[in-house]
């Protein structure tokens, strides 16, 4: 519990309507997309970058915990007060869209700015940004920045680190720091800003960010194929992407997600079917659309492809993309505690990764569904249990530490754009060696020797 005085600091700082220790509000900001709840001591949510430097500088002096937090949409508990202390919210005020820069194709925005209001916004002046994360419509960009979110674009156009510009940030001992600029090269210094993305809030707290955009692409098509193998899919993919043709999105679907689909929304899919792949091609002639369609066609048919399907219209778009949009959710037919990885390998490696997942789940007769961003070699893994039944959930962990060992030994990651968070620390000593661990908690320490900041995060404790 927080000593009353603090309280009576920070209500000095921001106001009366800026900070509650109500239980409404600890229980509001205790949970995030996992199903862990850690309830805070205060919810602060500051106006300004200048109030958020002088909340941490005393929380720095007085040892007191602070976590940064926007939708609060993290699947790895990246955003929970899982050691106390204070949420530090940025929904309410930091969520303003401060510029759009026509001339050098840059938007400036706090960190509560939703991700879908920033598209909307620059696609109506004819400019676009790219990464899409699947919580796009309520995850905030200093959330996207933490964690590094991706999304089903990103086999084109890259990941949120490759839209980061520059950042401006306050330090926990309330330093306010600009990291980068919004010049097309910066080598000056080290790259501050880097460090800071997907560091999950445990350096600095972000306040501003410089994010690059591009024109937008005037056309887009969408195209299907079914295949009667996963590896068949698998192999289509990474051929695809060799090929010449870079499809915006690849996007994949196993057969127990197709059926978990069918079975909850009844789409009329193929249940036959090994797997799916959806794509998307863009740009702004339609022959060339045409010709890439044609060229993924080809490889996709030289790969087992049953069956191509091209939409004709907006409406078909959304038909075929329902059935990924909609995959997480169908899988609950599956059972109650869906334990979901987002782990990332080489694409050459798609193939060997899928057989060694069913493996897996042939080992512990449970299921594995896969879906998720092959074009990018991001696969969703979801082992399905009944959450009710304490031995079938020690089988889940036991078969997601053959998950990750599994990855790893194909040169891939824990993971892809989730995070580390609380949920994966536990298994960063799989991925990383002693010295680098210890490199790792040296960086912390150098931007917050007393730990205040989002500890226990990251396996950094």
């Amino acid at each position: 519990m927080i000593d009353s005085k603090h309280i009576k600091h920070f209500t000095n700082i921001v106001g009366d309507d800026n900070i509650y220790s109500d239980k409404a509000h600890l229980i509001a900001y205790s949970y995030d997309a996992t199903r862990e709840h850690f309830e805070p001591d205060a919810v602060i949510f500051p106006r300004n970058e200048q109030e958020i430097s002088e909340i941490l500088k005393y929380c720095n002096e007085h040892r007191i915990i602070i976590v940064p937090r926007g939708a609060g949409s993290g699947f790895t508990g990246g955003a929970l007060p899982s050691s106390g202390g204070i949420v530090l919210a940025m929904e309410k005020h930091m969520n303003k869209i401060l510029e759009i820069d026509m001339k050098n194709m840059v938007a400036i925005v706090q960190p509560g700015v939703i991700n879908m209001d920033l598209q909307r916004a620059v696609e109506e002046v004819g400019l676009f940004y790219p990464p899409d994360p699947a919580s796009q419509e309520y995850s905030t960009l200093g959330g996207n920045v933490s964690e590094n979110a991706g999304g089903m674009r990103a086999a084109k156009y890259g990941i949120t680190k490759d839209y980061v510009m520059a950042t401006r940030a306050v330090l926990p001992n309330g330093d306010i720091i600009k990291a980068g600029k919004r010049t097309i090269k910066d080598v000056a210094g080290y790259n501050i800003s880097g460090i800071l993305i997907a560091s999950e809030g445990t350096l600095a707290v972000l306040t501003e960010i410089t994010l690059r955009l591009i024109p937008k692409p005037k056309l887009t098509k969408t195209a299907m194929g079914i295949f009667p193998t996963v590896n068949d899919a698998m192999e289509a993919v990474y051929k695809t992407m060799a090929s010449g043709i870079t499809p915006v999105a690849m996007e994949f679907l196993d057969n127990l997600t197709i059926r978990a689909v069918e079975q909850t929304f009844n789409k009329g899919l193929p249940v036959d079917a090994g797997a799916l792949l959806v794509t998307d091609v863009d740009g702004n002639l339609e022959d060339d659309l045409n010709f890439q369609l044609a060229q993924i066609e080809k490889v996709f048919r030289e790969n087992g492809c049953s069956e191509f399907k091209i939409a004709k219209d907006k409406k078909e778009a959304a038909d075929i993309w329902f059935a990924r949009r909609n995959a997480s959710p169908a899988l609950s037919v599956y059972g109650s505690k869906k334990l979901n990885e987002d782990v990332t390998v080489p694409r050459s490696a798609l193939p060997e990764l899928l057989e060694k997942f069913y493996a897996i789940a042939d080992k512990y007769q449970i299921k594995i569904p896969c879906f998720g961003h092959t074009g990018d070699g991001n696969v969703h893994t979801n082992v399905m249990v009944d959450g009710s039944d304490p031995e079938q959930v020690k089988i889940a962990y036991k078969a997601i530490e053959e998950v990750f060992q599994a990855t790893i030994d194909l040169g891939g990651t824990l993971s892809g754009e989730h995070g580390i968070g609380l949920a994966k620390a536990p298994y960063m000593h799989m991925a990383f060696t002693d010295e680098e661990m210890n490199l790792f908690k040296s960086i912390k320490k150098a931007f917050d020797p007393n730990n205040i900041l989002n500890p226990a995060k990251m396996g950094l404790n």
